[in-house]
């Protein structure tokens, strides 16, 4: 994976306000969108939590293309002059400000009236802004380049945050999900009226099997042998936070490098007292520093994958099915009873 980047607080985004979404208007005469050819509404995605939105909540009123294809790693993704130039084309453009850099730039440059920003459809956290770590009253402090938490990814100069040093990652969580959802199917309603009721039921039903996935999350982590787990993407704040877990990340080097020494000993005090058994690694990045660290430290290795985007071995499988099968592989690694 290449090094990240500090993101610009460059991008049109979406509002809400008492549960409405109010689109950008940079253009247009109307609120309903123009339609394609085929009668159906163009809808661009930056990449795939935003695109099993606009799938799940379009259905057979839209047509979906997504910018970050599959097996692509979403952070590094370079825009073609050709995709650029199409953006200004869509109906509807729906995005999640500070995840691309280049594609946060495109979306302004594009000037699309309809613009929505998943990050404004729910409440944004600032996550890992403690400097240590406590363990029932007995706390591991962690200070400067040795240790940055979650949120604060300290990756060779870029921090994974949204403007402000808020996570963006809030489709692990599957209620801020859910409220993106709601959020995203008033957007294609006021975009495309004729289509309201369908939008409307397309939604709900969404939010049910969301519900249903928080429901089984919630149950299936009530009762384990630790709270904590070790990963090398810090990803999963918003889902630690909901079901009272701790993340705890590879800080300092990116997903791919080793670990520094320091961190390595830090990371074995803290699985030695936390009773870790498992590095997760993610689907779209090598597994080296997972297995290094796993190395050192005598632990095992399996995959949490932060559903970034679809890899050649997950086709086949949706949004639900890889939030079960990491509800499976952290209910095996902290032993849950």
């Amino acid at each position: 994976m290449n090094v990240r980047r500090l993101i610009p607080a460059t991008a049109v985004t979406g509002a809400v306000a008492l549960g409405l979404v109010t689109l950008s208007a940079c253009g247009g005469t109307s609120d309903a969108a123009q339609k394609n050819d085929g009668g159906k509404l163009d809808v661009v995605t930056s990449f795939y939590p935003m695109q099993y939105l606009a799938e799940q909540i379009g259905g057979g009123h839209v047509a979906v293309d997504t910018l970050t294809k599959p097996g692509v790693e979403p952070h590094d993704l370079e825009l073609k002059p050709k995709q650029i130039a199409a953006l200004g084309d869509a109906d509807v453009i729906l995005y999640l400000k500070g995840i691309q850099p280049a594609v946060d730039d495109a979306i302004t440059q594009a000037g699309v009236k309809n613009t929505i920003d998943a990050g404004t459809l729910t409440s944004l956290e600032t996550h890992g802004t403690e400097a240590g770590h406590a363990h029932e009253g007995e706390e591991h402090a962690h200070e400067g380049e040795e240790h940055a938490h979650e949120g604060e990814e300290s990756h060779e100069g870029h921090s994974h945050e949204t403007e402000g040093g808020q996570d963006p990652h809030v489709w692990l969580d599957p209620v801020k999900y859910a409220e993106v959802a709601k959020g995203v199917g008033a957007a294609f309603a006021k975009a495309d009226p004729d289509h309201a009721a369908d939008y409307e039921k397309n939604t709900a039903g969404l939010v049910k099997k969301l519900g249903d996935l928080d429901t089984a999350f919630e149950t299936g982590l009530k009762n384990t042998t630790t709270r904590t787990f070790i990963t090398t993407h810090s990803a999963f704040g918003y889902l630690a936070e909901r079901y009272h877990l701790e993340q705890e990340s590879i800080a300092g080097v990116s997903p791919e490098a080793d670990p520094s020494p320091a961190r390595v000993k830090e990371l074995q005090e803290i699985a030695e007292h936390d009773k870790v058994t498992t590095v997760f690694f993610e689907t779209l990045a090598s597994d080296k520093t997972a297995k290094t660290l796993a190395q050192d430290t005598g632990l095992k290795t399996d995959v949490l994958d932060p559903l970034e985007g679809i890899t050649d071995q997950s086709k086949g499988d949706d949004y639900i099915e890889v939030m079960r099968s990491n509800l499976a592989a952290l209910q095996k690694a902290l032993g849950a009873k």
